[in-house]
This record gives C-alpha cells, structure tokens and sequence, in this order.
C-alpha cells in the first residue's frame, strides 16, 4: 500500500478522562516497529470490558486511551522481522498473546503467555508496546493502547504475537466477535469446565459471554442448560441457542441457587457465571453439587469486588476454576474457530442485534449499558 512506512491520520474515538463519552479525534498512527502490524480495522464489537476504564469505579486506567478489543480487519503494512502476516491478509487482533516460545506457550495446561502480565489487571496491561512507546497520538499527545489491540480506530498497530491470520473468505463483521466475547464463554464450557455429555449446567449472565456459553454447553452435549438472568427479553436468544430452562431471580420467591438446587436435586455438574458479580458468584458456587461439581468464574465487574469461600465448600468437593479468553492459545485457536463458524458448528449472526457506523459509538455504548443490546458491531 502507499501508506506504508508514513504515518497514517486516521478517525478513533479517544476516552480522555473516565464518565464522559468518548471523542472522535483525528490521530495520527505510526508505521509498525520490529515485530508489530499496522492493520486497517474494518469492524469492532462493543464489549462490557470496554466500559470499565471509563467508568469511574474503576481505579487502574490510563488516559488518554483507544479503547476496543473485539476487532478485525486487514494487514496495511508489517514492521521488520513479521514473517507471519503480509499486506492485504484478514486478521483478528488478540488481546491475549501467543509468544510461542515461553513456559506457558509450551504448555498444553494454560493459554497464557508470560508477554502478558500475570499480575496486573488484563485491562491495563499492554498499554504500550514492546519499546514502552505510543503508537497513536493525537494533538500532539501521546495515546494509551488498551489491551494490545485499540479497535476504535481505523488503524492500529499491534505486536505480530497478538494477531491471527484468517481465511481470505471470513466475514469480518462476524468473526470479529471472535476476538473476546465469543472465544471466552464458548471456550469456558468447553475448554476450562470441561462440560461433559448429559450433564447439568447453570449459566448466570446471558449478555454476549453468558449465550456464548451455552452453545459451547450444547456443543459439549450437556443435557440441562439453565440460563439465568435478571433480563427475562434474554430468554428468547437462550432457548434459541440450547438453554432448556430460564430462570429470571427477580421473579423467584427464595434464592436463585436454592432454586437450581430443587429442580435439579442436589445441584447442577457445572455453573458458569458470565455475570462478574459477587452475588452472581456467590450464586453459581452455591448451586453447584457437592462430590464433583465445577463453578468456573468468567465475569468480572468494574468495581472487581471479592468472594469469601469457606474452605468446606471446597471440602466437600466442588472445585472453582477461572478463565480467560476461553482456555484458547489465542494465535493457533483463533483461525480454527472462524472455520467452524463457517462451517456452521456455531452461531455468531445470533449475538449481533445491532450494526452501527463507527460515529456513533457512543450510541452504542448507551444501547449496552442500558441492556438493549448482546453485540454491536461497529463498521467505519
């Protein structure tokens, strides 16, 4: 492309401070360094982690910042020593990256990857790339990244370990879901809980993860998927998807986990909570049986509040897992899932209720906060 080695002006929509909408700003965006791919995003989902830093609760972000981590698009231009990716190749930028050659990636145990922190917050790490610079700045200020990825905007650059090359045939509209929310709870179910066939299964929380979920549940043969939510208009989506029976707590007389318990006798195989807060934990461990049943933790609010456990719980048997983005090694995983999508082992076009132009993100924002939405898509 001509653009290459130049410094692209592009739109993004830039959060300057957390409680007011975003900006859209003309930027300018850097050639890709060693290692790094300056990618055209051609559309990007809204995620609930894409709220957090704006929200004024959530203490630990960095401003100025692009925000966005569910993206795809097209390779514009690649930086020395990218030997994977070429002009004019469909990707899928990842948050959670794939060295390679780390303990983790060698690993068949765990998706991580020691390039990101096993510390901070995944939320803000990856705010600068390898060199601890900004390739976006905007009146003459430096940018944050957000996640390895910054998808609100028409270009961005990313490490060459935090993309996913994808058949030349993918609807980017689509598998660009593929880059957190869908990944995440498909993958909970069956790559961390391990959802086995004709078992039970709980879901709290039925936003873009928590459907995501039950069709990695009903892929995985459970033979009972109840989906809960406080949203009963969800309901719809979750049958539609596999969910056997729906349960809004708002509506129940005692404790949604008491209810769990009666219908299933004792409690269900695997409760998957999408949801992230401390009552909807606290919710999922409760319903689990005691002997062999798995609560796996998947949401996380913006205010991050604690859970207390008495050991007992784990005594009797239940275990508690965690995941993140699915259990999937992001680079190797990712093109496998856009084949199956293709291949109609799963539903993406489901989780979309709304497309919507880039400028009106913050529209798009106000849709998802206010629950009206699973996913929106963003086109520029």
């Amino acid at each position: 492309m001509g653009t290459k080695g130049k410094v692209i002006k592009c739109k993004a929509a830039i959060a300057w401070e957390a409680g007011k909408p975003l900006c859209i700003e003309e930027v300018e965006v850097s050639p890709p360094k060693a290692h790094e791919v300056r990618v055209q995003i051609i559309a990007t989902a809204l995620c609930h982690t894409d709220a957090h830093p704006i929200n004024p609760k959530f203490k630990e972000a960095l401003f100025p910042v692009i925000l966005g981590h569910e993206g795809a698009g097209i390779v514009e231009s690649v930086g020395p020593g990218v030997t994977s990716f070429k002009p004019g190749d469909k990707v899928i930028p990842l948050y959670m990256p794939q060295c390679g050659k780390c303990k983790f990636c060698l690993s068949p145990l765990t998706n991580f990857c020691t390039k990101l922190s096993l510390v901070k917050n995944p939320i803000v790490d990856q705010e600068l790339m390898e060199d601890k610079t900004s390739r976006f700045t905007c009146k003459g200020k430096p940018i944050y990244h957000f996640m390895g990825t910054s998808t609100f905007t028409q270009y961005t650059v990313v490490s060459d370990i935090n993309l996913a090359k994808i058949d030349d045939d993918a609807n980017l509209e689509r598998v660009c879901l593929l880059g957190c929310g869908f990944s995440t709870g498909y993958g909970a179910a069956i790559n961390t809980a391990k959802v086995t066939p004709g078992s039970t299964c709980a879901i709290f929380g039925l936003g873009g993860v928590g459907l995501s979920a039950i069709m990695g549940c009903k892929v995985a043969g459970a033979s009972r998927i109840i989906a809960i939510d406080i949203n009963s208009e969800k309901f719809t989506k979750a049958k539609a998807l596999g969910a056997t029976d729906c349960l809004n707590p708002r509506n129940l007389h005692k404790p949604i986990q008491e209810v769990i318990i009666e219908m299933t006798k004792g409690g269900v195989d695997f409760a998957l909570d999408c949801a992230g807060g401390p009552e909807a934990m606290r919710a999922a461990l409760d319903c689990t049986t005691a002997g062999w049943g798995t609560c796996t933790f998947i949401g996380v609010d913006s205010e991050i509040r604690g859970l207390t456990i008495s050991p007992v719980e784990l005594i009797m048997g239940r275990t508690i897992n965690g995941t993140c983005f699915g259990g999937w090694k992001s680079i190797d995983s990712i093109p496998k899932l856009v084949t199956d999508y293709k291949n109609k082992i799963f539903d993406l076009d489901i989780l979309v209720t709304h497309t919507l132009p880039f400028d009106k993100i913050n529209e798009a924002f106000d849709l998802m906060n206010q629950g009206k939405s699973i996913r929106i898509v963003l086109t520029f």
